[in-house]
């Protein structure tokens, strides 16, 4: 998942193709057109640039984001860092006499300091918010802001991931929607928890490690997780609309907020993972 504001090029790219400027308040009634409720619990994805040009930027989407929901909502972000044992690195690789130095000597996880991977502008300005909760996984875990952003984020340990006694299982069961600001399920965090409950063939598990404080002690510590594979995400979705799911859309600039029911779309993804996938994750 990306919402990376784009480089200056690219912002010339994204003036040039948007009509008029995106304000904060056009963000907010595009979210109510999508199905966004003040007091709503969300947990939101977004592609700031796939939007258009965006008065103050990140600034501007968490905003809006905020009316959306109002004083009584909770919005949760994804806030991945990559902080991972070297041995599974693919993008890139890095050779395995690295890998001693680089688990001894990365600095323990720091909400505050950790910078997160592939997550971008917004998820950073919404990190940033006073009152901001972090769930405290160094790898998969998730910022929070409203009412229940504590009891929603934690606890969150290591080996909960992205399963249910993690904050996405807390998020099925406070009745959150998943918004899409510009991007699809692909970049869906939610249907993880899915493949946590599904079983298939080829389903696997790996030890994974992070640098963590541990009595005031950095230590580099191992747990288990599950391999992932979110390539069947979207045609999961397509599946679940097509079956009746319940799914709103709205435009937004030149791109369109997609929102459903987090707990119908993981019950629906469950059996259609355990029948349709039958190969390792990749």
């Amino acid at each position: 998942m990306s919402d990376a504001a784009p480089p200056p090029d690219g912002e010339a790219r994204v003036v040039a193709r948007t009509e008029r400027p995106i304000t904060p308040a056009d963000v907010t009634a595009a979210l109510h057109a999508a199905g966004v409720s003040p007091g709503d619990v969300v947990i939101v994805h977004s592609a700031m640039s796939r939007l258009g040009w965006v008065v103050g930027g990140a600034q501007g989407v968490v905003s809006g984001l905020l009316d959306a929901v109002g004083a009584d909502g909770t919005i949760v972000m994804p806030a991945q860092t990559g902080v991972s044992d070297p041995s599974t690195w693919q993008h890139p690789p890095v050779p395995e006499s690295w890998w001693p130095a680089i688990r001894d000597t990365w600095p323990p996880f720091d909400p505050r300091l950790t910078p997160m991977r592939g997550m971008g502008a917004v998820v950073a300005c919404f990190a940033r918010l006073p009152g901001s909760v972090h769930s405290g996984h160094p790898a998969v875990g998730f910022v929070a802001h409203g009412p229940l952003a504590e009891g929603l984020m934690h606890p969150h340990t290591l080996e909960a991931g992205l399963g249910d006694d993690g904050p996405l299982g807390r998020l099925e069961a406070a009745g959150a929607r998943i918004v899409l600001l510009g991007v699809g399920h692909e970049h869906d965090t939610s249907m993880h928890l899915a493949e946590h409950r599904a079983e298939w063939p080829g389903k696997s598990w790996r030890t994974d490690g992070a640098p963590v404080l541990v009595d005031g002690q950095r230590r580099w510590v191992e747990y288990r997780t599950l391999d992932l594979d979110e390539d069947d995400f979207p045609l999961i979705a397509a599946a679940f609309e097509a079956e009746g799911g319940e799914v709103h859309r709205s435009r937004l600039g030149h791109g369109v907020i997609t929102t459903c029911d987090l707990r119908a779309l993981v019950g629906f993804a469950v059996p259609w993972i355990a029948t349709h996938r039958h190969t390792t994750p990749s």
